[in-house]
């Protein structure tokens, strides 16, 4: 058993005294929660420098989830970088940062988007309208509207799955072992030693948001947008390009980013 898997399933019940030191919840937020045990909170962390873009985590992620086709509910964003003359390749794993203070909430018009007492933001499509303002609110690119459904969607955290005391689907199918998953009030978790520990860098710390997926090894140029080209990889596609590649242009990603000194 990996240890993210063992802490996880070890940690659940757990005490949360000397739990990672984040900023406490907006009284605000918190009174607007429902459902989930607020004795948890749980987060991820990603050690970049563990992930080699496989991309094993999108495709479990779209088996888990029935994600449909050109869409994603994570991904692993490649780069190639460029600088003083050298190429490289940069490797960025992107989901739901199911923040603390979460934008997409408030502009939902039907309240189908809101978070659970253990900080899982998620959305009930049996309310959601499809109007995509929670879409638009996201800093993170991180949702999107299912064109099956006509529903908002996003990643979970596979929900399901951690109340059946599993890992989500993208954390027990990394090679890597790069994404870590794991109660951040359990001070004995893997997740919270780490954002402990190694003071852990969060997408577009500027918005605010308090994001609770955190990134190990981040280089501060990606925190950000990225100047950055569509990626040549994609499971299905939408549109055929001249090099022979396939690409859904309404969900590119990034592939070459230009580095400024």
């Amino acid at each position: 058993m990996d240890q993210s898997r063992r802490n996880f399933c070890l940690g659940v019940g757990a005490a949360t005294a000397g739990a990672a030191t984040l900023p406490p919840v907006p009284a605000e937020a918190a009174a607007t929660r429902q459902g989930g045990d607020p004795a948890h909170r749980w987060g991820m962390v990603v050690d970049v420098r563990k992930c080699v873009g496989c991309q094993a985590c999108t495709v479990a992620c779209i088996m888990e989830n029935d994600v449909p086709e050109n869409s994603f509910r994570t991904i692993v964003s490649t780069y190639e970088v460029t600088e003083e003359g050298r190429s490289g390749t940069y490797m960025l794993p992107r989901l739901c940062n199911h923040c603390e203070d979460p934008p997409c909430i408030p502009v939902c018009p039907t309240g189908a988007t809101y978070q659970r007492r253990d900080g899982i933001v998620v959305v009930d499509n049996t309310v959601c309208v499809g109007c995509a303002y929670c879409v638009q609110a996201c800093p993170y690119d991180a949702r999107f509207i299912n064109h099956e459904t006509q529903t908002a969607d996003k990643c979970t955290f596979c929900v399901h799955r951690v109340e059946a005391g599993l890992l989500p689907a993208c954390v027990e199918t990394c090679v890597g072992g790069a994404r870590i998953f794991g109660d951040l009030n359990d001070p004995g978790s893997t997740v919270s030693a780490l954002v402990r520990d190694q003071a852990p860098k969060v997408l577009k710390p500027e918005q605010g948001t308090q994001p609770r997926v955190f990134y190990i090894g981040l280089d501060p140029k990606f925190q950000g947008k990225v100047d950055g080209t569509p990626t040549l990889w994609r499971p299905s596609a939408a549109a055929e390009h001249d090099d022979g590649y396939r690409v859904d242009e309404a969900h590119a990603e990034p592939r070459a980013a230009k580095e400024h000194a």
